[in-house]
């Protein structure tokens, strides 16, 4: 059954190869537990106590809760699998409790700084340069997810409705809109492209013409940001945060935030209000007689 799980993942499900290789190791790791405490290698023999006493040896191994509550989570999805295949008939998630973990705030680069980013620092001149900069733009003008920029291809690009075609989790596709100044970096940087490697479907390449990947990209973008931020963790994803949270603090509605990241739930959005409350505080603590 946990090969057929596996597969309803890939195929029904959609999931990334990221995420299901992450639920096939949460899985394979609660079965080894189970056959080496219990002896038991058939899943309709396990109860929530043998559940729990895995979740106390997670924990004593001093995995994080953040880690534990996705390892719950596989199971929580097998357990909802093998009751709609009639596998089994008791769900033992249901007595299971999450272990609670402490909110993290999304890391986000301060304004000024970006705009030190895009407009003072030297990305160089030719086609590495226009590529640079554009992936940097994109990431903080779209928010949009490093796997999402690293698969973009040129028909994902609009210039008639200045909007980009992107192709998030479980490949649903969402309409991001660009401005006139992007309109204009992206036909530069497609220009250079063209002239030094031919028509080429895909967006981004390396500097020999081969579709873009993602560690690449990382490394671009970390080596970027540190020359502005001091900030302990750079990537794309905190551009992708710092794209929400701009947006944020200049009146834009939570909805349409969420719409623009792509997100499923309105509570996965909500986080970047914390750091919208954060900046109230400090200007009511600045501005405020009474403070």
């Amino acid at each position: 059954m946990k090969q057929r799980f596996i597969e309803y993942l890939q195929y029904e499900k959609r999931y990334s190869p990221h995420t299901v290789t992450a639920y096939r190791t949460d899985l394979d790791q609660f079965y080894e537990y189970l056959h080496m405490q219990y002896s038991i290698d058939d899943i309709q023999s396990v109860n929530h106590p043998m559940i729990r006493s895995w979740l106390v040896e997670l924990m004593n191994q001093e995995i994080s809760p953040r880690s534990v509550n996705r390892k719950l989570t596989t199971l929580k999805s097998f357990y909802k699998f093998l009751q709609r295949e009639g596998v089994t008939e008791v769900n033992p998630m249901r007595k299971i409790t999450s272990p609670k973990t402490s909110k993290r705030l999304p890391v986000f680069v301060e304004k000024d700084k970006m705009e030190r980013l895009l407009d003072e620092v030297d990305f160089g001149g030719g086609y590495t340069g226009l590529r640079d900069k554009l992936i940097i733009e994109l990431f903080y003008a779209t928010g949009m997810r490093l796997s999402e920029l690293v698969n973009l291809k040129e028909t994902d690009l609009s210039f008639h409705h200045d909007t980009i075609k992107v192709t998030g989790k479980r490949n649903k596709e969402r309409l991001i809109p660009f401005s006139h100044k992007m309109e204009l970096l992206i036909k530069r940087y497609l220009d250079e492209k063209r002239s030094v490697f031919g028509e080429n479907g895909d967006l981004f390449l390396t500097d020999k013409g081969k579709k873009i990947y993602s560690r690449m990209v990382y490394r671009i973008v970390t080596g970027y940001l540190g020359m502005v931020t001091t900030l302990e963790k750079k990537s794309p994803h905190v551009l992708r945060h710092t794209f929400a949270t701009h947006l944020l603090n200049n009146g834009a509605e939570l909805n349409a935030i969420k719409e623009l990241l792509g997100h499923a739930n309105l509570s996965a959005t909500q986080v970047y209000t914390h750091n919208t409350i954060d900046k109230l505080k400090s200007i009511y603590k600045q501005a405020h007689p009474k403070a």
